[in-house]
């Protein structure tokens, strides 16, 4: 299973969270299948998302399309975000 990290500012988180949550039908149509959104501890407007994706191929395609960029854009996210594309993890235990 593929994942993607992003990690991006935005100016008002409820404003983004509005449209992150808009765009959850154009994520699961490009491949993702879920994920969890995590919020800065030290800053309220700074997010971390973790998705999972159908492929990496697909996530990577899905962060170049211009409607997302637009919608981030509309969001309120102020920063280029930073991406990280990533293969199967193997999961730790202690």
């Amino acid at each position: 299973m593929a994942h993607l990290i992003i990690r991006h500012k935005v100016t008002d988180f409820a404003k983004w969270k509005t449209a992150f949550d808009a765009h959850a039908d154009a994520r699961r149509k490009a491949g993702s299948r879920g994920g969890t959104l995590y919020r800065s501890a030290d800053n309220p407007n700074e997010t971390l998302i973790v998705l999972e994706w159908d492929s990496v191929a697909n996530a990577r395609k899905f962060t170049q399309s211009s409607d997302l960029q637009e919608t981030m854009k509309r969001a309120g996210v102020v920063d280029q975000p930073a991406l990280f594309f990533l293969d199967d993890g193997e999961p730790v235990k202690f």
